[in-house]
């Protein structure tokens, strides 16, 4: 509860009383929580007191935002081992969620100067560049953009580009997949991405970007993903 006479701020004893709630399922998604006006009158504290600790529980994806609704308890996120090679369709049905793919644009176009590092060609090089929204059961997961060397794919057909391209690569073209390299960091949704994402503009986001080469080292593709901060969070296990 709020002890006014603590050294501890007053918006970080509600935020951490709100976490606990939810950790301990007193609160469980899809729940709402109460609006400010009733937790500063509960509470006897200020709005904006209030205001704070909901945004950072927004901000850490234990919240989630409704217009004209109000604020619930955000899904559970999903977690994903940064250290395993997998795709997002196989990391979906890993976990029983359903995978889907909305096919946003296809194109072959000249790879800029940083596509074409990453794949290791000539910059001005055709690229195949495949927009899509990932779903896990029906809802927006992630939205990526995938740049694959024309030379080394001569053809894609649409329907492979809706399911796993890592599927695609090594069943359908019989290539092997060895590893990636990827970096991960905190970013914030643009226009697009919270227009594909069906969050706020300026949410928290999680930028990936990965380079997948094949069993010679060749680079076969890259991608940048951007996943919803609420629905997602990245595990990486150390030994020492």
């Amino acid at each position: 509860m709020i002890n006014k006479e603590s050294p501890i701020p007053i918006y970080y004893q509600l935020q951490e009383h709100l976490k606990t709630k939810i950790e301990n399922g007193e609160l469980k998604s899809g729940d709402p929580i109460p609006s400010e006006r009733e937790m500063a009158e509960k509470y006897e504290i200020s709005r904006m007191t209030v205001r704070q600790a909901v945004n950072n529980l927004v901000n850490e994806g234990l919240l989630t935002r409704s217009k004209g609704r109000g604020t619930f308890v955000a899904d559970k996120k999903i977690e994903q081992p940064l250290m395993k090679l997998t795709g997002f369709s196989e990391d979906m049905k890993r976990r029983g969620i359903e995978p889907g793919s909305k096919l946003i644009s296809f194109d072959v176009i000249k790879a800029s100067k940083k596509v074409s590092k990453h794949l290791n060609i000539n910059e001005g090089d055709s690229v195949y560049q495949i927009s899509r929204l990932r779903l896990g059961d029906g809802d927006p997961m992630a939205y990526e953009v995938s740049y694959l060397p024309e030379k080394r794919i001569t053809k894609i057909p649409e329907d492979n580009i809706r399911g796993s391209l890592y599927s695609f690569i090594e069943e359908c073209l019989g290539l092997k997949i060895e590893r990636a390299i990827q970096t991960l960091e905190p970013s914030f949704a643009t226009a697009l991405e919270s227009d594909m994402l069906t969050i706020e503009k300026g949410s928290p986001v999680l930028l990936l970007e990965r380079t997948t080469f094949l069993h010679d080292d060749v680079p076969i593709e890259y991608v940048k993903s951007i996943y919803r901060g609420d629905r997602y969070k990245f595990i990486a296990e150390m030994r020492r």
